[in-house]
This record gives C-alpha cells, structure tokens and sequence, in this order.
C-alpha cells in the first residue's frame, strides 16, 4: 500500500501541508479534493519524490519514497505523475509520443499498446498528427496516454481533465477509470471537480487549512456532509435552521442543504426573498435571501425579483442531515 506518514511540507517557510497521514490500498483510487491553494498538488508532488519533506515520510510498500535530494532523477520507476504541464515532444507525432518508453526490440507489443491507448483516450483519427498541432484538451489527453504507457503501480493525477472540452470529458473519465480499475492501478486523483471523484473513487481526501479534515467514501461525504466547506465542494449548498420543519423546534441548530433538495412551497417554510434567477438548462438557479444571508436553490423556472417564496425540505434529507451533526 501506498502510507503517507506524518508529513508536513512548506514552501519558504509558508505551510503548506500539516501532519498529512493517508494509506492507499493496492488497486484502490483515492481523490483529494478541497478549494485552490490547499495542497492537492503539492501532496501529490511529494507522493512523486519531486520535493523533499523534512517532516514524515512517504512509502510504497516497504520502499520509502525518497526526494530529489536522493534521486538525480526525481519520481520511482514504479510510479508515474500526470502534471498539469503536460511534457510532451511538440515535433513528434502523438503516436510516437505514447510509445517513447515502449521497447523498439518488441514492435509488435509495441504497436498494440499504442493502439489500445489511443482507442482509450479516442486519439485514435490524430496518431499521425504532430503533437504541436493539437488544441490544449488534446494534448492533455496524449500525455495521459504516455504516463499510463508502462502500466505503473500507482498513477497520480493532478486535475486530469482540466483542458478537456466538456462534451469530451464524461466519456473520458468513464474510459480511463474503468480502464485503470481492470489494470489493479493504485489512483490518487487531486482534482476540484466533483464529476471527476464521485461516481469513480473508491474514497475521498478532504484538504482544508493543510490539514486533512475527512474521509471517507463520495457516497457518505455528499449525503452527510459535516460542513459547509465540505457540501460547497459538491455543488451550492446552504446552512439553515432546522426549525423550518414541525418536527423539529430547535433553532439554533442548522443543517447543509443542498440547493437541488429545497423544493418551493406558496404557504409555508422556510420564507426567502427572490433575488435573481439563472438559466441552467434543466432548471433555473435561484438566489434569494434569508435573514440577511443568501439561499441558493433550484426551481424549473424563473422566479420574479422581490417576490417572497417558501422552501421546503423532506423530511427523509432532514433526518440524514441531523445524523451527521
């Protein structure tokens, strides 16, 4: 297993990471998440051994990951690390940028690996076209090819689909993560797109002030998250006062709701004024106020500015929200 143990990290004496512990099983993908700045990519690059640490250690089963101060090369043979800047020979074409590190002694194995890659990344119509000539999501896509060439242990993924146009990315995501799951790869995916983690990773890494502040599975950190931070990850969410439901009085207690679970009600509730509305295509996003703070909310259409509606919860989200409090 991959055991990040006790690792803290800092950059000109700014931390960055503080006392990260992880254990990754073999075959098992992990996504870290939380919002810019936090250290997705930073742990991930320490993972690598493309910074030293002076506080904690990083093994792979029981070899110790050691840093560029050990390696002339830095990173393990074992493992490889998908960065947001690609790497990739701009005057050579993606065929021959996929294969760079397949035997040239083995040109059979070599032209089926090729292949296979291509078809998983749908590169296949532009294996004669020089790298330099495709768009950024293109060139993303090839240098995901060439990291998973070797077939590593353990692949790092450092927001893979950042480039990728969207209508590109569900089948992407759906090729490479079934891909990887069939091969046994160990995945660490860093990444702030929720699409990328939750219907894939097998758990979840949540970063926030360099620390590590939950995990668990995608399943359990959408539907109880333990806060704000947490729930915004996944899309707009609110925290309110659980006595807008009879059932409950208390109103200094406040739960997450999300802003697809509110559904608008002409007689009671919780009471909002209609601020703005936003066409999202299967609905519009709602923005309204509440003592003074704004709720976010879906509705199938536009709602009129400075109008008073009520939003209601059911009770089955309630009761879910309160077991995580």
């Amino acid at each position: 297993m991959l055991h990040v143990d006790h690792v803290s990290f800092a950059y000109d004496e700014v931390p960055v990471l503080e006392d990260i512990n992880l254990k990754v099983a073999k075959g098992e993908h992990v996504a870290i998440i939380g919002e810019s700045g936090c250290g997705k990519s930073t742990l991930l690059k320490i993972i690598y051994g493309l910074l030293h640490i002076k506080v904690g250690e990083v093994y792979w089963d029981e070899t110790q990951v050691l840093g560029p101060l050990y390696n002339l090369v830095p990173g393990e043979s074992y493992m490889k690390y998908l960065s947001q800047d690609f790497d990739l020979m701009p005057y050579t074409t993606v065929s021959e940028n996929v294969s760079q590190y397949l035997s040239v002694f083995e040109t059979e194995e070599m032209e089926r690996r090729t292949q296979e890659l291509l078809e998983m990344i749908e590169m296949t119509d532009f294996a004669d076209t020089k790298v330099k000539y495709l768009s950024g999501g293109q060139q993303q896509r090839v240098a995901l090819a060439r990291v998973l060439a070797q077939e590593p242990e353990i692949l790092l993924l450092d927001e893979p689909f950042s480039h990728i146009d969207n209508f590109r990315k569900n089948s992407l995501r759906r090729n490479l993560f079934t891909y990887l799951s069939n091969k046994g790869i160990t995945v660490l995916t860093a990444t702030h797109d929720h699409n990328d983690m939750l219907p894939f990773a097998d758990r979840v890494v949540v970063l926030r002030d360099q620390r590590v502040i939950a995990k668990d599975t995608p399943k359990n950190l959408f539907e109880q998250p333990k806060d704000l931070y947490i729930a915004s990850l996944f899309g707009e969410a609110n925290k309110i006062p659980i006595n807008i439901v009879k059932t409950y009085a208390d109103t200094k207690r406040r739960i997450i709701v999300y802003a697809h679970e509110f559904k608008v009600s002409e007689k009671s509730g919780l009471e909002v004024v209609v601020k703005n509305s936003y066409y999202m295509g299967g609905h519009y996003m709602i923005v309204g106020t509440y003592e003074g703070q704004n709720i976010y909310f879906n509705h199938h259409g536009p709602l009129e500015m400075g109008k008073d509606v009520f939003l209601n919860i059911a009770i089955e989200t309630i009761n879910q929200r309160m077991a995580s409090i």
